[in-house]
Parts: structure tokens; C-alpha cells; sequence
């Protein structure tokens, strides 16, 4: 477009050729062409996407006039530092800024609300007669080694199950919640047995569809391979036993979302949602990792800053434990593994695929892994006494906050057709045995727990 374009497209608004005119457009655009270069459209752009975050803030109540006051007309030296030091600044440090204010917010006013001084033995001789009636102990997992190294699914805490593909991280988490929410399930020694819980459950699934959970519950509770099922080619007394299973899911407090995209909020609603309708207190969000949904949720919250996706994956840690403390509710998910994992002697965080600062926020961590050659050779001593199955998985305990087993495996016979996973022996990362006894959780009326 030349300036003669411009001024034949302005002669048929008289109006505006005269403000045009008057305001010296012709000079003006001439130097702004002189001035067109990939320089400047860099400081202006950059600039722009400073300002879009800027605004961003202050749309959601923050007090930005620190870094940059639009309002201020008057305190031109103010405005100059102020130009000068937001040139200087990147979006990041704008970022880190206003977030060391908002956290100082928080720090006054939550995070110390209710905090008082105390001498060290206050209250101590109530906590020692609370702790012997009621021992600080969650619902049971599914098998009670498990059990003893976390002393159940307790309320408020964030438990992280980790797997490369195929291990049975979903899988295992199903037989969780199946076995948290429903009152029976098969056992191939003793029939039909009673779980004793029966607790508001729920399961948020990201890449499956409700019929295959369906599917995987059904094999868990009945003890039938799951591929009976969905080919419908049953043996023995297999079909009334699926059938048997189906009557418990439905009559069971054991909830399902799909949320194949899914944000941040979306987790949080659907998690509020089950608290309000179904008083849901044990929830297992079947892994962590990103999603369209999240990607464009931070973008819009930055004003156009990327994250890199450890740090959107620590985010999402960060606020399924806020949730756990908010609403009082005990959460399990998982991550998939990074490359090393087949390489590693001590199975940890690590090992964790995108960030392994997800681990700061758990408080308990485990990873699946397969028991490979070398494994077993290791455990021959242990194995040739034929007390145990041959384990197909190790299960590595990095992490127990308050507890006193971590750094070990946890050996486990697996069978993924009917979603089992159940440990048998725990050994530290050296191979040596160690003595852990089987701890069965009873589940009292009033909902409190005992060790039985």
C-alpha cells in the first residue's frame, strides 16, 4: 500500500483526510517505515507480550502499579524508571514478581491462619490416648504388605504409583478404588470374601473409555481374566461370578469420570462435583500428564508464556495435593517413567518421566517395574526356599513420608488380566531380605481404623 492508496481511500471521508492532514500523516508513516526494522518489531512485540501479562494480572485483582502504573501522569521520573526497567525485565522475572507477592499473601494470611506458639508437650498426654484409640491409619489397599508400608489410604495425603506402559499402573489403581468402594470381591482360596469398606470412591480416567474400566473392574472383583469378559467365553462358574461382580459395582458407592482433555479446573470441579453429590472421600486420577485443555488454561493465566512440561506437570502435583489438604480427601495417581529406568539401581524420583520434582509434593512414592533375569538371580537364595512365587514385579518404595519402610521393593506376583498386583516379599535395593509382617486394617462403624 503507497500513500497515494492511503489518501484516495481517506477522499471519500473527508473528516478523517482532514485529521490526517493536520496531523502530519504523510511525515508520520514515512518515519515509521524508516523505523520498520526486525529490531524494533522485537522490543515492540516483546513489550506488547508484557503488557498482555500485565493486564492479565490486574483483570484477576493483582496490583501490578509497582511494575508498570498506566494511571500515573503526573511522577514523570517514576515513569521513566519504570520504562527503563521493564524494558530490562522478561516476561519470566514479571512472573516471579508477582507470584513472591501473591505467596506473601498467602504466607500472611492462610498459610500461618490458626498457627499458634506452643511449649514442645502441649496437648501431648490427649495426642498419645488419641493415637492408642484411634492409630493414624487409612481404609486398606488392596494386600497387606502394602498396607504396612502405608498404613492404608489416609485422608490428606497424596500417594504417586508410578509404571513404564504396560506395567499396570491403571491397572492396579482400578483394584484400589475397587477394593475402597466396593464391600466384596473373589478370593480363588476362600470364595467370596468381605472387604469391609465400602467407602465413597472415585475414579477420573484421562485416556479410557467407561467400558473399559467397566471391563477391568468386573476382572478385578471376580477374579475372572478380563479377555473372558470381553469375548463373552466363559468357564466353570466364571459367568456367575461376573455377574455376582456387576450386582456389587452397582449397588457400591464407586463413582467414574472421564476426562479425556482436561485443565486444572476441570480435575478440581469433577472432584468437588463427587465430594458435594456422593461425599467421596478416596479419589485416584489415573496419571498425571499434560493435555491441550492444560496448555491453553496456563497460556491464557500467562498472557502467552510457555512452560516447559516438567513445569506444567509439577503444577498439576502441586494441585492435587491443595486438593487433598482442601477438601480432606486421600488421592492416588501415576506417572509414566522416563528412558533410564531399565538402568537404574535405585529405582526413585528420578526415574519419573517429565519432572521429578512431583515427588516433592507426594507423600508416599512407588514404582512398578518388571522382575527381570537379573532380579531373580539376585533373589535365588531367597527363591530356592519355595516359600514364595516367583515374582513378575518389583515394587520400588522411594518414598514414605512418616513411615519407616522406603528404600526397597516390594515383590509382587502380578496377574494384569484380572487387574491383581499382590506383593509377597520386601527386600531393601540391596537383594537382602527384610521381616515385615502382614497388616490388616479393620474398618470400625464409626469409620475409624484399627490395626486387626
Amino acid at each position: 500500500m503507497t500513500l497515494n492508496n492511503i489518501e484516495d481511500y481517506l477522499s471519500t471521508r473527508p473528516k478523517a483526510l482532514q485529521v490526517f492532514q493536520k496531523g502530519r500523516g504523510e511525515e508520520w508513516l514515512m518515519k515509521v517505515a524508516e523505523n520498520s526494522t526486525e529490531m524494533a518489531f522485537n522490543y515492540y512485540y516483546s513489550r506488547l507480550k508484557k503488557m498482555t501479562l500485565l493486564r492479565a494480572y490486574y483483570s484477576y485483582g493483582v496490583d501490578v502499579s509497582d511494575i508498570y502504573d498506566p494511571d500515573n501522569i503526573l511522577d514523570i521520573k517514576k515513569k521513566e524508571l519504570q520504562e527503563n526497567n521493564l524494558d530490562i525485565m522478561t516476561l519470566e522475572q514479571i512472573a516471579d514478581i508477582v507470584e513472591a507477592k501473591i505467596e506473601s499473601i498467602r504466607f500472611d494470611y492462610i498459610s500461618n491462619s490458626g498457627l499458634e506458639s506452643a511449649q514442645a508437650g502441649d496437648g501431648i498426654d490427649e495426642l498419645i490416648t488419641r493415637l492408642k484409640e484411634h492409630p493414624e491409619l487409612g481404609v486398606p489397599l488392596f494386600g497387606p504388605l502394602v498396607n504396612t508400608v502405608t498404613r492404608g489410604a489416609r485422608l490428606k495425603k497424596f500417594y504417586l504409583r508410578s509404571a513404564a506402559t504396560g506395567v499396570g499402573k491403571s491397572r492396579s489403581m482400578i483394584a484400589d478404588a475397587c477394593y475402597i468402594g466396593c464391600n466384596k470381591i473373589f478370593d480363588p482360596n476362600f470364595g467370596w470374601i468381605k472387604t469391609g469398606v465400602a467407602q465413597p470412591t472415585l475414579f477420573i480416567t484421562t485416556e479410557q473409555e467407561l467400558e473399559e474400566i467397566q471391563t477391568m473392574m468386573l476382572a478385578f472383583i471376580s477374579n475372572v481374566d478380563e479377555d473372558h469378559i470381553i469375548y463373552g467365553n466363559y468357564v466353570q462358574d466364571e459367568e456367575e461370578r461376573v455377574l455376582e461382580a456387576a450386582k456389587i459395582i452397582k449397588n457400591s458407592p464407586l463413582y467414574v469420570e472421564v476426562l479425556p482433555d482436561f485443565s486444572l479446573q476441570d480435575v478440581e470441579d469433577k472432584i468437588k462435583k463427587n465430594i458435594r453429590e456422593h461425599d467421596v472421600k478416596y479419589i485416584f486420577h489415573d496419571y498425571i500428564h499434560t493435555s491441550l485443555k492444560i496448555l491453553e488454561e496456563i497460556s491464557k493465566k500467562s498472557g502467552g508464556v510457555k512452560l516447559r512440561e516438567d513445569n506444567i506437570l509439577f503444577m498439576l502435583s502441586i494441585r492435587l495435593k491443595d486438593l487433598c489438604n482442601k477438601y480432606g480427601v486421600f488421592i492416588m495417581s501415576a506417572t509414566q517413567l522416563n528412558s533410564d529406568y531399565q538402568d537404574s539401581e535405585t529405582p526413585d524420583q528420578n526415574l519419573l518421566r517429565g519432572a521429578k520434582s512431583i515427588a516433592d509434593k507426594i507423600d508416599y512414592g512407588a514404582i512398578l517395574l518388571e522382575a527381570r533375569q537379573h532380579d531373580l538371580d539376585k533373589l535365588e537364595k531367597i527363591l530356592s526356599t519355595n516359600i514364595f512365587d516367583t515374582p513378575t514385579i518389583k515394587m520400588s518404595i522411594y518414598k514414605n513420608r512418616r513411615g519407616r519402610y522406603k528404600g526397597m521393593y516390594l515383590w509382587c506376583k502380578s496377574d494384569l488380566s484380572t487387574c491383581r498386583i499382590t506383593p509377597m516379599f520386601a527386600t531393601g535395593w540391596n537383594y537382602e531380605i527384610i521381616e515385615i509382617n502382614d497388616l490388616k486394617i479393620k474398618v470400625e462403624e464409626e469409620g475409624a481404623f484399627r490395626a486387626d
